[in-house]
């Protein structure tokens, strides 16, 4: 067979692409999940998945679609009513009037920064992105065949963004700044002065914003504030969220983009060859979680924060362990420098001996030394698992 031949069956160069280390940062919480499968005696805090049960009456309304025979095509967009829902969420919660014609239903918030990546940015562009940021940016970017650009928000200062290096980062190819509010994982919820300060800059450089959002519901410490609401934000931010973290929902896959009209087609296409409409039964959940009652959610939000202070006080007490406290979200980063060992070692580390799954927070950026723990388990697990850390970490400091 010759060279020719042979390179009909290379793959494409975009698998190199999509791969890299925030891809490989997984590999422990995948082992620990299988482990957990197989009987073995394992705590789960490298994930975000809410251990609440969807509230029932989002259940109910499912399963009463599915027995009225709701299994066949929806809407490549989305049920009407159901953006309709949506675009009144997100005016009640920042202000912004949207028509429902501007949002546009996919499965999940993840599927939504992709689809954005690739309608907004091309081969040889840049998107500055704050980190430590969500491990599946790169590749999400990446896929484009844009280049991300990190911009390192210190721990010295509580991860928060440094709109002056943001600033610095801007060149020609700059094309869009992409960034989680809450942040996933510091916890960090921005601050009207911090985001007036990326809106002036994007407006300045002409850039489009995508705002992940999806944590925007579980903020402790302070209020939310979504930068589409800023002056002139709306004609050039896309808002991404879904119902995953809010309403215990991570397995519906339901979520969604909300964009400047000029953009909707786009993402509209791009919906038709990826995902031809979310399930109509799971767009009648949605539906039903957001026009319903939101006190199942609040009541999440208070029990996300009870497990935050109960982890705080459980390992601020560990000697070699500083713990951030997070205005936000279900996940804590623990500096871990003081024990002796890295970020990657602690994690494998505290694996093999006490059985407890937590993320080395390397690969998110700007964050080696620190792993990520989430308190998305029950209250109970929560409690073994920082017995567990703190028993490890002793027996570290007793060396």
């Amino acid at each position: 067979m010759n060279d020719t031949a042979d390179n009909r069956r290379a793959l494409s160069p975009f698998v190199e692409r999509i791969a890299g280390r925030g891809a490989a940062a997984w590999a422990l919480h995948v082992e620990a999940m299988a482990a957990k499968r197989g009987g073995e005696d394992v705590i789960v805090m490298s994930v975000g998945d809410p251990d609440f049960a969807t509230p029932p009456r989002i259940v109910d309304a499912a399963v009463e679609a599915l027995r009225g025979g709701d299994t066949h095509y929806t809407p490549v967009v989305g049920r009407p009513s159901l953006r309709a829902a949506i675009a009144r969420r997100h005016a009640a919660r920042t202000g912004v009037n949207v028509d429902p014609d501007q949002v546009v239903i996919l499965a999940g918030a993840q599927n939504g920064l992709f689809a954005c990546a690739l309608c907004l940015t091309a081969p040889g562009d840049e998107v500055i992105v704050p980190v430590p940021m969500y491990v599946t940016y790169e590749a999400t970017i990446g896929a484009s065949g844009a280049r991300l650009v990190p911009v390192t928000c210190d721990a010295a200062g509580g991860f928060r963004p440094d709109v002056g290096r943001l600033e610095a980062a801007v060149t020609p190819r700059t094309r869009a700044l992409f960034f989680a509010n809450p942040n996933n994982p510091t916890g960090v919820a921005m601050n009207r002065a911090e985001l007036e300060a990326i809106a002036d800059l994007a407006r300045r450089h002409n850039l489009w914003v995508v705002s992940d959002e999806v944590y925007a519901d579980l903020v402790f410490d302070g209020e939310h504030v979504s930068i589409a609401a800023l002056p002139e934000m709306a004609e050039r931010t896309v808002t991404v969220s879904s119902l995953s973290k809010s309403h215990a929902m991570p397995g519906w896959r339901s979520g969604w983009a909300i964009a400047p009209p000029v953009l909707v087609p786009h993402l509209a296409n791009l919906a038709l060859c990826m995902l031809y409409g979310l399930p109509g039964f799971a767009q009648a959940a949605a539906e039903e979680a957001l026009t319903g009652s939101d006190g199942e959610s609040l009541q999440m939000r208070e029990d996300y924060r009870r497990r935050r202070d109960s982890v705080l006080q459980a390992l601020g007490k560990v000697k070699g362990l500083r713990c951030l406290k997070p205005q936000a979200g279900m996940f804590l980063l623990a500096d871990v420098r003081g024990t002796g060992l890295g970020s990657a070692e602690f994690a494998q580390s505290l694996y093999r001996a006490a059985g407890v799954s937590v993320l080395d927070a390397a690969p998110f950026g700007g964050a080696d030394g620190f792993v990520r723990v989430s308190f998305s388990a029950g209250d109970e697990l929560l409690s073994e698992g920082c017995r567990r850390i703190a028993e490890f970490v002793a027996g570290l400091n007793s060396q």
